[in-house]
């Protein structure tokens, strides 16, 4: 791998930490709004968002970056006042996490991109169960018409400043 692959391939991944980051505060709202009917969910996708996070610090550390930092606090897309809200906005995060692990996927290779492509599965998937809608190339903003996939969280999910 060339020094420039390893330089968008450590870009990749900060990005991919950054919404991590994002996704477990998202979540910390999600569970305090969603209801008992689907707070198991919200908690097994707190979990796996907190799991993923720690991971792409320890890769990011071993590409000899520094990890990008979590905010104290971030920006919602929209106001989260109730139960239908908090999974609209579940659905938000899971699909903006799947745009930017499509974006680790194109930048890694080998063992970290199947891992990358898994965390798109897995993110795919969550956004499926939280919305019931899905996307024929979740993850991919060409694909769908949007413009929030590939290019990672827009500006109303990066951290506040």
């Amino acid at each position: 791998m060339s020094e420039r692959d390893g330089s968008a391939e450590l870009t990749a991944l900060q990005a991919a930490l950054a919404a991590e980051h994002a996704a477990v505060y998202g979540y910390g709202v999600v569970g305090g709004r969603v209801g008992d009917k689907r707070l198991k969910q919200a908690r097994a996708a707190y979990d796996a968002h907190r799991a993923r996070r720690d991971a792409l610090v320890r890769e990011v550390r071993e590409l000899g970056g520094e990890p990008v930092a979590s905010s104290a606090a971030y920006a919602l897309p929209f106001p989260v006042a109730d139960s239908a809200g908090a999974v609209r906005l579940a659905a938000d995060l899971e699909e903006r996490v799947a745009g930017v692990y499509s974006d680790l996927v194109r930048a890694t290779t080998g063992e970290r991109r199947g891992a990358a492509a898994g965390a798109l599965r897995e993110a795919a998937v969550r956004a499926v169960r939280w919305s019931g809608e899905s996307v024929a190339f979740p993850g991919l903003a060409e694909r769908t018409g949007d413009d929030t996939g590939a290019a990672g969280p827009s500006t109303s999910a990066s951290p506040s400043r």
